[in-house]
């Protein structure tokens, strides 16, 4: 049997912005644009997607809470903007920051600016602040929408902040918000076939072993997903 070959490293961030990394603030101006953005995006979600939805009764009615996704492409931010009952608090990689379109969007929701692959503790405590005031917090463990088109080796930063917080994690599958099928279908004029599963929330046991617990919480969180996702969709965690 032919194995498949290995995705390419994670990404690492080149530039180093710190201090664009803070948890944004809430004021009356920002709700408003989440408010907007929220309802314009879900506005675009039902004239251009047929989503079916699973297992929302399982969504939280309050924060804190860790909402973990698989990262198939562009779209699932969009999705979750508008199929999710609650407003998230999320990532996004520094290098957006100056990009043309997202940027300003981005900029005016508030986002946590994220350097990937490098010791980031002014993102960690931005999130952790976050948790602490009862936010729900969005975040890719893959961290990059994978290259598979399958479930990629999870990082261990949602693990941490689980940890740390004693938040709860909720895991979110999507299906079909894959760049090809997504554009794909746009091109044509025709609705986007899509899926969103929210599975049951689950606290992160804690132990001694400070390793060990971000190992085991990671297998864990990735599990809690590749079980919510048909197996073509599993990759790595495909005996789940």
């Amino acid at each position: 049997m032919q194995t498949q070959p290995s995705p390419p490293p994670k990404p690492v961030t080149e530039i180093w912005r710190p201090d664009l990394t803070q948890l944004p603030r809430l004021t009356f101006v920002r709700r408003l644009f989440r408010l907007f953005a929220r309802g314009f995006v879900r506005l675009i979600v039902l004239v251009c997607t047929r989503c079916t939805i699973h297992g929302m009764e399982n969504f939280p009615k309050h924060g804190p809470a860790i909402i973990v996704i698989n990262h198939l492409g562009d779209a699932d931010a969009v999705i979750l903007a508008a199929l999710l009952p609650a407003e998230l608090d999320g990532f996004a990689k520094v290098e957006l920051y100056n990009h043309w379109l997202v940027g300003p969007v981005f900029r005016a929701y508030g986002i946590i600016w994220l350097h990937r692959g490098r010791a980031d503790r002014r993102a960690v405590r931005a999130a952790l602040d976050g948790l602490a005031e009862g936010r729900m917090l969005g975040i890719a463990p893959e961290g990059r929408y994978t290259l598979t088109g399958e479930l990629e080796e999870g990082t261990e930063g949602a693990a941490y902040l689980a940890i740390k917080s004693g938040a709860p994690i909720v895991p979110v599958a999507l299906t079909g918000t894959e760049n090809a099928n997504v554009y794909g279908h746009l091109r044509r004029w025709r609705r986007v076939p899509m899926t969103l599963s929210v599975g049951k929330p689950f606290v992160l046991a804690q132990q001694p072993d400070h390793r060990e617990a971000l190992r085991e919480g990671t297998q864990q969180i990735m599990e809690s997903l590749a079980a919510l996702l048909p197996d073509k969709y599993r990759g790595r965690y495909c005996h789940s």
